[in-house]
């Protein structure tokens, strides 16, 4: 039988719920699917929000020939085969929804780039990830970008109605916290209440939610969940919940590789500079993953937990890209001081380029604009 959420699923923008910004009355994606404007972009924001649908309603209006593909799965050689069944340059518009966007290596998206760049290819990618760090500039700038937000009570409650399931005040509440935004996640639950005890209250979501019958899936809700809740216990310094989440993940056959990368961005993310040492000792069970494998690797990764757990925290460094980050995003490129610019030739020189430079110098080395800013901060 059809998912519950797949046989919902809006099939026009009049049935769309939520994202209004982007698709209410002369917002951007909207005129651009009733203007049947043709153009590639990348729908960012978190799992269940309502990314696949809206490509389909897009491709739809289009007229034309949907490609789906998830990055975790596909290549160079999926996108050749779409290509070649092209009907030519007057056949019907070819769009390529690549969910995951950011999965692709940066071979496999310049592979992409071409067709897209000469219209061969309407490119919509999808993804929970930041684009601006996982997808390519060549692609980027070809491509807009729509942040998807959170899916809102209202809009949980117009998609939940859809159902035709019967919910009370206390249900709905239990049903909106645990969804946190994922309208696909709520009805995933609400198609295993149905099933198992066919009236939805508190006590079958509960029920459900502990069920056998709703496994882990390592694409799915429990994956992001578990691996969500791991890295919050090691944030709270708890080596006791961080090791609990860590064995039900490597109970379900969680690919080791991606609990241990994790790890590597947490110790820099979370430890920082409180304790270097820690983005030494991730790397080293990434590696011991790597070569050894389950299950004696699961002992690896346990010993890596309770170190990142117990080691102290401060996010400095990392808040401090994330700052520096904002004023490129703020200010562009601003102009190097010409005091610490490369002087390899003699115009280079004759333009004061490196003139004054001293090796130990207090003098700001950051553009003027921004002299007296200060993105390391004592925490």
């Amino acid at each position: 039988m059809e998912p519950l959420a797949s046989r919902i699923r809006p099939k026009t923008l009049d049935e769309f719920v939520g994202q209004e910004h982007l698709v209410g009355e002369g917002k951007p994606l909207r005129v651009a699917i009733e203007k049947k404007h043709r153009f590639s972009f990348i729908l960012w924001g978190p799992p269940g929000t309502g990314k696949t649908t809206l490509a389909r309603i897009y491709a739809n209006a289009l007229d034309a020939e949907l490609h789906e593909l998830s990055a975790v799965s596909a290549g160079k050689e999926d996108i050749r085969k779409i290509i070649s069944k092209r009907d030519g340059l007057f056949g019907r518009p070819q769009v390529l929804f690549l969910d995951e966007i950011h999965r692709f290596n940066k071979s496999q998206q310049d592979f992409l780039l071409p067709y897209v760049e000469s219209g061969a290819l309407t490119l919509i990618g999808a993804t929970t990830e930041n684009p601006s760090f996982e997808v390519i500039p060549a692609l980027l700038s070809r491509a807009r970008v729509f942040v998807l937000e959170p899916i809102s009570e209202e809009s949980l409650k117009a998609i939940v109605k859809r159902t035709k399931l019967k919910l009370n005040r206390d249900a709905f509440e239990w049903l909106m916290g645990y969804a946190n935004g994922d309208a696909r996640k709520a009805l995933t639950l609400l198609e295993g209440v149905e099933s198992l005890y066919g009236k939805v209250t508190v006590e079958n979501l509960n029920k459900a939610l502990e069920s056998p019958h709703l496994r882990y899936d390592k694409k799915g809700d429990e994956h992001y969940d578990t691996i969500s809740a791991f890295i919050k216990s090691m944030r709270a310094s708890q080596p006791d919940a961080a090791v609990y989440y860590l064995a039900r993940m490597v109970e379900a056959g969680e690919d080791p590789l991606f609990i241990a990368r994790r790890m590597v961005i947490f110790a820099s993310e979370d430890i920082g500079l409180a304790q270097p040492t820690a983005l030494v000792v991730a790397n080293a069970v990434f590696r011991a993953c790597e070569t050894i494998g389950y299950p004696e690797c699961a002992i690896n990764l346990a010993h890596g937990v309770a170190y990142l757990a117990n080691a102290p925290k401060t996010k400095s460094s990392y808040d401090a890209l994330r700052a520096a980050q904002a004023d490129i995003m703020k200010h562009g490129n601003l102009p190097i001081p010409k005091k610490i610019r490369n002087a390899p030739t003699k115009l280079m020189k004759e333009l004061e380029y490196g003139k004054g430079y001293e090796k130990y110098d207090e003098e700001s080395y950051l553009p003027e604009k921004l002299k007296n800013k200060k993105y390391f901060k004592n925490k």
